[in-house]
């Protein structure tokens, strides 16, 4: 239990209905989760506005309301607080609740559009490999040490954020590594946490179906930059014309990262294998076991951070040698038949592109190229013949398939991809609806030495169609069916 008065420290309160001098066991805001003596925070979301409940968590035990609109009728014994942001007063209000716990270990964001997942849980991986007690938020999981939890959105809710980072104090944790969504920043569910350091990765085009402009969604970065402690260290990739401008109003130390431009760290690609990448970082030479020019911006970034938090530069560089592919991130196999088969979650223009490069690169020309791709339904619509083009011109043969469509009609998808196919690559290109059909049949097209991409949903073992979930796993899916293929 907590005192109201003291949770509420920092939260900007315009008036208060009742007393303050009284304790709440649990900070919720869906109404349908409230209990006896919680405080109840009332937001305005994009499709449900949680003051039309506010009655209904009274009714089920709620003492404090936190609103932006105070009710006409105001019940007996129940506080009121009007605050002009929900969203921003719950985030305060979480952090006060669990006594604030991102102060007590080093928590370190990384944003952009590309990247995030890779960063956050290869830095988990280095740095508990190095013998620290480590935390990880991100898409794939949440780690508390050891013990791992499922995760559901990029950044959780304020709520969730403040729970896991306070269970990672209890159990000693000394750095928790968060990858931080444009969602999460704008909805200010990282607002009330401190941050020993922040990493930008890069910026391209994504979320428009959120965020109306790209403007707006690089401001809404920038605004976590901007929001940085001056004892924090403010990491950007140089070589993004956005970079800098993340900088511009930050009170955070200032350092960068470059494969192709002046940084404070630069990296060198001296040779790109599907075997893996020797590197030159910072003068030194490292072999490592990822692929693509993207990984090496990763590598560095990851490197930047474990430097800037104080590891030794050489024993850094040796276990970033060891580290391994994230799941669902050019995550691949070589079937029997010798066919190189690679999941990747590519699902924006930028990151398909640098997926399709990476695979001409490395490949000796005498190769097919078979990408298999979709677009999610429910999504930014303007990307998707963007991915058409990009997939088209790329790859030897594409096959357009279902992502998770979602709510929408998965042909209507496709066709809209289709549309930024050109006319000279109409013949490149395959419609197939159903995605297990769409990978048998670019498995029988593949012959031995043809390299297979299955882009979109990585690391994702579900498929949503109409919104009902189904275990779909990209990987799994495909080994079984190649295998098949060869008997």
């Amino acid at each position: 239990m907590q005192l109201v008065k003291d949770i509420l420290y920092k939260v900007s309160v315009n008036v208060v209905y009742g007393t303050t001098d009284m304790s709440v066991g649990a900070i919720i805001f869906d109404s349908r989760k409230v209990k006896k003596d919680t405080l109840f925070v009332a937001q305005k979301g994009a499709t449900v506005d949680g003051h039309k409940y506010i009655t209904k968590a009274i009714e089920l035990g709620a003492k404090v309301i936190v609103c932006e609109v105070i009710p006409k009728e105001l019940k007996e014994g129940i506080t009121y607080v009007q605050v002009d942001d929900s969203n921003s007063a719950l985030a305060i209000i979480a952090s006060n609740f669990y006594d604030n716990p991102s102060k007590k270990l080093k928590l370190v964001g990384i944003t952009g559009t590309n990247g995030k997942t890779t960063i956050a849980t290869l830095l988990y991986n280095l740095f508990r490999k190095s013998g620290y007690k480590v935390g990880l938020l991100s898409t794939v999981n949440i780690m508390v040490g050891e013990t791992e939890y499922v995760a559901t959105h990029t950044t959780p809710n304020s709520v969730s954020i403040n729970h896991y980072l306070n269970e990672m104090v209890e159990n000693s944790v000394d750095y928790c590594f968060m990858e931080v969504s444009s969602h999460g920043i704008h909805q200010k569910r990282t607002e009330g946490l401190h941050f020993s350091g922040a990493i930008f990765t890069n910026l391209t085009h994504d979320h428009l179906d959120y965020h109306s402009t790209f403007a707006e969604y690089r401001d809404v970065k920038k605004s976590f930059f901007d929001s940085l402690p001056k004892t924090a260290f403010a990491l950007i990739n140089e070589d993004d014309k956005n970079g800098t401008i993340m900088l511009q109003n930050t009170k955070a130390k200032k350092v960068s990262y470059a494969l192709k431009t002046m940084a404070d760290y630069k990296v060198r690609i001296l040779e790109n294998r599907f075997s893996g990448l020797l590197l030159n970082i910072d003068g030194a030479e490292v072999w490592v076991k990822l692929i693509g020019s993207f990984n090496a911006y990763n590598l560095l970034a990851i490197y930047a951070t474990a430097d800037l938090l104080g590891l030794e530069k050489f024993e850094t560089l040796r276990m970033i040698s060891e580290l391994e592919n994230v799941s669902g991130r050019f995550q691949y196999f070589i079937s029997d038949k010798g066919i190189t088969t690679i999941i990747d979650y590519a699902h924006t223009p930028d990151a398909l592109k640098n997926v399709l490069e990476t695979i001409n690169d490395i490949r000796t020309g005498n190769e097919k190229v078979i990408t298999v791709i979709g677009c999610g339904g429910d999504r930014d619509k303007s990307k998707r013949p963007k991915m058409g083009h990009i997939a088209a011109v790329l790859s030897t043969q594409v096959i357009f398939t279902s992502d998770n469509p979602r709510s929408e009609n998965p042909q209507t998808i496709i066709d809209e991809i289709e549309q930024g196919v050109e006319p000279q690559n109409y013949k490149k290109t395959l419609s197939i609806l159903d995605r297990e059909q769409a990978i048998k049949t670019a498995g029988k097209l593949a012959d031995k030495g043809d390299i297979l991409l299955i882009a979109g949903k990585g690391h994702e073992a579900y498929q949503e169609i109409n919104g009902v979930r189904s275990n779909f796993d990209d990987y799994e899916k495909a080994q079984t069916i190649l295998k098949e293929l060869q008997k």
